[in-house]
């Protein structure tokens, strides 16, 4: 059975499943994209890592399992999202030390927390992605129906986010950089991500 390598597209809001998230997945070679539903937590685990600029003032839970596995020098490969069974995806970490793999159980969550850490590539199984993808039209930036029938978008990632005027648009670059600087010193990293984004959208102007 054939692996489909992924990256991470993106993390979006659930207005639909309080406390929920979806982390979009999408295929390297392809258009299709796996959206898999976490929890608040997970998805601030999974945001941290990847912005690169906002370092927590102390580990997180997955930066221990890091610092941890670095100590004992224990490297993950990759991950693997090998099988899917209610509309739960199911995980694996392929580990390595002294030269002996081992194949450890666990959350796709927690995966992809952890592979964003070593940088380990994602994989999942085409049998997967060919039941749960859905095809991204890149040129409109919406997630549409794929061939195996219609797809419920509200089912996997909810409603999108309305778009608001910025709570920030009074604020300069300077006052900015002193909200994030505050927000990231209390862990406030939902905050912290608003005024980053606040401050990308002033830089491409």
């Amino acid at each position: 059975m054939s692996l489909v390598r992924l990256d991470i597209k993106g993390i979006s809001y659930s207005q639909t499943q309080s406390g929920a998230y979806a982390l979009v997945l999408k295929e390297v070679d392809g258009d299709r994209t796996l959206p898999i539903v976490i929890g608040a937590f997970e998805a601030q685990a999974i945001a941290i890592a990847l912005e690169k600029e906002i370092k927590p003032p102390r580990p997180l839970t997955h930066d221990l399992f890091k610092s941890f596995a670095d100590r004992f020098h224990i490297v993950i490969k990759q991950i693997i999202i090998h099988k899917l069974v209610d509309g739960v995806f199911y995980s694996s970490l392929i580990c390595e030390r002294d030269e002996i793999e081992e194949i450890i159980d666990t959350r796709t969550s927690d995966a992809i927390a952890l592979a964003t850490r070593f940088n380990a590539p994602i994989f999942t199984y085409e049998n997967i992605l060919e039941k749960a993808g859905i095809y991204l039209n890149v040129a409109e930036e919406d997630l549409e129906e794929n061939d195996h029938g219609p797809v419920d978008i509200e089912e996997f990632i909810g409603k999108s986010q309305p778009v608001k005027e910025s709570t920030f648009a009074k604020d300069s670059k300077n006052e900015l950089h002193e909200k994030l600087k505050k927000a990231v010193q209390n862990e406030d990293y939902e905050l912290a991500a608003r005024i980053r984004d606040e401050l990308n959208k002033r830089s491409q102007t």
